[in-house]
């Protein structure tokens, strides 16, 4: 695998509701709420007084926070960001679960707000809900374009970790571009996301949903997961989060708010309902197609029922979770080659990749 992958176990951000009622403990995990500064004189590379940066970071948290929201679901407490100003929020697809109605507060305060599920797409871990009414205050957030983000940028995360509403943690982003696959284990969708943007902003359960946003008071993804360090009981590795990057966001909010529902995932696909594949000693081996859809990506390319992909581009793909992870990296209409195992013998394909 190239830099770009990131195989830490990963963790959700939704706080259960049984953790709500944080207390000190709590509090000496959750950095200082400064975030933002003066853009022009960081873009200009000049130097900036900490009072100005302090300065910058204010009118940022003031700029954003009233796009901010905690989600109350049945399965627990998570965050969102205000879309539009018809009241569409969008969140994770794990912050809502099978919920479909919720209560809505304010980063701002005011009472909770009625609101109800329009769609979830857990395939990218992202949902859209909306309100039953719009309170005054209550603001659509300003959205980053495509650009990508930049590792060295200043970016703040906002939302409700650990039930402390309207809470900002600072840092930077370290990397962008990671794919990052999520556990099913307590509520998670299992999906594998790529061109994830990693921050070391801290953010803990109830983070999941929220705003990481940069200087210019700009989203530029939403708070999803946190790297877990197996050695360490699978307690969280400070300073290691992942976000959706903003353009998919709008890409699968877009969609959902007009059509109510996801109609171009523009994620590729193989076509295919396959397995994990394991030899002798329970190490896995490949993935094996179980069936491949007629007029699939793969079956075209003439893959059958009961070859191993062993191979996807230049990634080895042992496992369900890497041949996921080497296909989040491509796009629907791209060629790659497949290596795969048909009777012990080892065979090659050009395929050209469908959609989900």
């Amino acid at each position: 695998m190239d830099g770009s992958r990131n195989h830490s176990r990963v963790r959700r951000l939704l706080l259960p509701l049984t953790a709500g009622a944080c207390a000190v403990a709590l509090l000496g995990g959750c950095s200082d709420p400064a975030p933002s500064s003066a853009a022009s004189a960081v873009d200009a590379g000049a130097p900036m007084a900490e009072s100005d940066l302090e300065d910058g970071y204010q009118r940022v948290i003031k700029d954003v926070l009233p796009s901010v929201v905690q989600i109350d679901a049945s399965e627990g407490l998570g965050s969102g960001i205000v879309y539009d100003d018809q009241g569409h929020v969008v969140t994770n697809a794990h912050v809502v679960g099978t919920g479909k109605t919720f209560k809505v507060t304010a980063a701002t305060g005011g009472d909770p707000i009625g609101a109800k599920l329009v769609a979830a797409y857990p395939e990218q871990d992202l949902a859209v809900i909306k309100l039953d009414s719009v309170p005054d205050g209550l603001k659509a957030a300003k959205f980053a374009d495509s650009a990508p983000a930049e590792v060295g940028q200043i970016v703040l995360a906002m939302g409700s970790p650990l039930g402390l509403s309207s809470s900002v943690t600072q840092g930077i982003v370290s990397a962008v571009g990671r794919t990052v696959s999520e556990s099913r284990a307590g509520g998670g969708t299992g999906a594998t996301i790529g061109n994830m943007v990693q921050t070391s902003a801290a953010i803990n359960p109830g983070n999941s949903g929220g705003a990481l946003v940069n200087l210019s008071s700009e989203v530029i993804g939403i708070p999803t997961l946190a790297a877990t360090d197996p050695q360490m009981g699978d307690s969280a590795a400070p300073g290691i989060g992942f976000a959706i990057p903003s353009s998919m966001v709008k890409t699968v909010a877009d969609q959902i708010v007009k059509d109510g529902k996801v109609t171009d995932s523009g994620r590729a696909a193989l076509g295919i309902t396959a397995r994990t594949v394991v030899d002798d000693r329970f190490e896995p081996t490949g993935v094996a197609v179980v069936a491949a859809q007629k007029d699939g990506a793969a079956a075209k390319a003439g893959l059958k029922a009961g070859d191993v992909i062993t191979r996807v581009g230049d990634e080895d793909v042992t496992t369900i979770t890497a041949l996921a992870e080497a296909l989040a990296s491509e796009a629907p209409g791209d060629k790659v080659r497949v290596a795969y195992l048909r009777d012990a013998d080892k065979q090659t394909a050009e395929v050209t990749l469908g959609e989900i």
